[in-house]
């Protein structure tokens, strides 16, 4: 779209640009173009265009894919995106602020692609609000006011250097690929902008650590950021002790230290005692009968290897939304790593009953103690199941939550209606124990509506 049809559409939608909602339309077409095409678009993807505008970026995108999804602030522009879609399937408008969007929708079309020529005042929280762990996005291209984008690729002992930057280089590789002057926006902005792809890391690229401490640790650090560190971290350890262990001096500020020692810093400083323990070979586990009666004791490994019948448990953990919790499980796991899964599960320990399990499976996954919990079904082994005799439980929490990061990425919470969706379109994202659990909890919810 060319500066005349730009300014058409915003003339029939009966928009005068708003500095406020920092809308500088993009009006050279062969920059929109080239935009779109770093997103390397497949007839497969699905893409969400973050403040689609008049659609500069939206015609380069609309027939190239499976399914766009639009999310457009301005009630006018989402009500033109609306109509000029109508009849295209393919297409889905939102009026609805980007920051707020509740991106648990998104899972159900599996990894996404994040398109957008985001506004200068709300670009950060947009970012942060779709590329946050855990994120669904496989590949973004933004475009942003070009400060904001070197503070993301900032190196330390620079100015621009400092909690956006760690948050987003410990979970993203992000390369600027263009360089966009004012003359290409309708109003020009003052400044000029930078498209920028960003991809997510790998699983291995650094040791697995604790996200939310990582993220307490850097913003203490950089809250006064002249400031030496050891006067900003948790008193529970030295940090005289812990800086020779890095490397590091004493005296040492935030803004001098890398992405991979903040890193350290919070494996150092997680005090869990699972965090480096995503399971062990040697645990000692009942092998039972298809009676669920006890035969002998076998390790782990052997266990799994010879598919012999034991035991264990799943927790479905529901707040006072009625929201499910469901946890990512680490790349760590040796069965189902990254898959998602119950909000807690676990195997029986030898001699150990179902409900001391679900007790401590609750206390050691997600730091849940003294809940209330109740029985729903017992399953029987089989496949599905990993040959376990499964007794799945209810609870109810409302507070905090604490797990290991060996054995749980992420947790996050579900409307029922939005784990339906996801389970019936893509239920190789689950473990497959969570969808036999999952199966035999919607069975019970309908026999409880029909009674």
């Amino acid at each position: 779209m060319n500066i005349g049809e730009i300014k058409k559409v915003l003339s029939d939608a009966g928009v005068t640009p708003s500095r406020q909602l920092g809308q500088n339309f993009l009006c050279d077409p062969e920059v929109a173009r080239g935009i779109v095409d770093h997103l390397h678009p497949q007839e497969s993807d699905v893409v969400v265009e973050c403040g689609p505008g008049t659609g500069a970026l939206t015609v380069h995108l609309v027939g190239r894919v499976k399914k766009v999804i639009l999310i457009e602030f301005d009630s006018r522009l989402a009500a033109y995106q609306k109509q000029k879609y109508a009849e295209h399937a393919d297409v889905e408008v939102h009026h609805a602020d980007a920051a707020r969007f509740d991106v648990r929708e998104l899972f159900k079309y599996g990894p996404i692609k994040l398109l957008g020529n985001l506004p200068y005042s709300a670009g950060g929280a947009i970012m942060r609000n779709f590329m946050k762990r855990p994120s669904m996005v496989s590949r973004a291209v933004l475009m942003l006011q070009k400060e904001f984008i070197d503070r993301i690729i900032a190196k330390p002992r620079t100015k621009d250097y400092g909690v956006l930057t760690l948050r987003m280089q410990s979970e993203w590789v992000s390369e600027p690929v263009m360089l966009v002057p004012p003359e290409a926006f309708t109003p020009p902005p003052k400044i000029d902008s930078t498209v920028m792809v960003c991809v997510p890391k790998a699983d291995n690229t650094h040791p697995v650590y604790d996200a939310r401490l990582f993220d307490e640790l850097i913003r203490r650090g950089f809250a006064q950021r002249r400031k030496q560190l050891k006067k900003q971290l948790p008193d529970h350890l030295s940090w005289a002790e812990v800086a020779p262990q890095l490397g590091l001096k004493e005296t040492a500020r935030a803004e001098e230290i890398s992405l991979e020692n903040w890193i350290e810093i919070t494996r150092i400083y997680d005090d869990h005692p699972l965090k480096d323990i995503p399971q062990k070979d040697d645990e000692l586990f009942d092998v039972v009968d298809e009676a669920d009666e006890v035969v002998r004791q076998e390790k782990r490994k052997v266990v799994h290897e010879e598919d012999l019948l034991h035991r264990a448990v799943h927790v479905f953990v529901f707040n006072k939304r009625k929201e499910l919790l469901l946890q990512k499980r680490s790349g760590l796991k040796d069965n189902f790593p990254s898959c998602w899964d119950s909000s807690a599960a676990g195997h029986l320990d030898a001699g150990e009953a179902y409900e001391a399990c679900v007790v401590r499976e609750l206390d050691e996954e997600l730091g849940i103690q003294g809940a209330d919990t109740q029985k729903i079904a017992k399953l029987t082994p089989s496949q599905n199941t990993g040959w376990e005799w499964i007794e799945l439980y209810l609870a109810r929490h409302d507070g905090a939550l604490r797990y290991p990061c060996s054995e749980v990425y992420s947790v996050q919470w579900f409307s029922l209606e939005q784990v339906r969706e996801w389970v019936e379109l893509r239920p190789e994202d689950f473990a497959p124990g969570f969808i036999e659990c999952w199966k035999v909890f919607e069975e019970k919810m309908a026999g409880a509506q029909d009674a």
